[in-house]
């Protein structure tokens, strides 16, 4: 858990250095929320205070991208996307926190719902990208990895793989009420 701040700042920086390095709309996969919730995820498999862990590694993530942003880029604005994202951060690292340790130390359907609370975050994503942005590529990137992420790291993979597949679509009704709500 001593590293869970830390590695969130960590994160934050390279998201916000991985936009200006990856092509085409690849680069919108290094700030993607799926990809800052992995970090939440193994840090709550990891901890014997997953909710904790998890949230700090998205605090951490959020001041790691805008901070740099602020000190080595052009700023970062005004503070109200900042302030949904860190917003957000208390959501998301409770809940992949405690998905992670769920998954890592639990047998039965916390380990399945666990994996599939991973795999449906990009699932989420890979359907905001096909219908939202009309990035087809990223889409079914993140539409395989909704699928490939269960069936991987699940003992029981079927189940793992529906709730993936159902949360998913609810995380987007949700992405979708959240953006707008906030205008982002």
């Amino acid at each position: 858990m001593i590293f869970s701040f830390p590695a969130g700042l960590l994160l934050g920086v390279l998201t916000n250095l991985g936009q200006g390095v990856l092509p085409g709309s690849f680069n919108s996969l290094a700030n993607s929320g799926a990809v800052w919730v992995v970090a939440a995820f193994v840090a709550g498999a990891r901890s014997r205070r997953p909710i904790l862990a998890g949230t700090l590694t998205q605090v951490g993530a959020v001041v790691g991208y805008y901070g740099y942003a602020e000190l080595f880029r052009d700023g970062m604005g005004d503070l109200h996307a900042p302030s949904v994202w860190l917003a957000l951060a208390f959501l998301a690292g409770p809940l992949f926190g405690t998905a992670g340790s769920w998954w890592r130390h639990d047998r039965g359907w916390r380990h399945w719902t666990g994996a599939g609370v991973l795999g449906a975050v990009f699932g989420m994503e890979g359907l905001w990208h096909l219908f939202v942005l009309g990035y087809r590529d990223t889409g079914i990137t993140a539409c395989a990895l909704a699928v490939v992420l269960p069936l991987l790291i699940s003992r029981s993979r079927w189940q793992a793989l529906a709730v993936s597949a159902a949360l998913s679509f609810v995380a987007l009704g949700c992405l979708l009420s959240i953006s707008h709500v906030t205008g982002l």
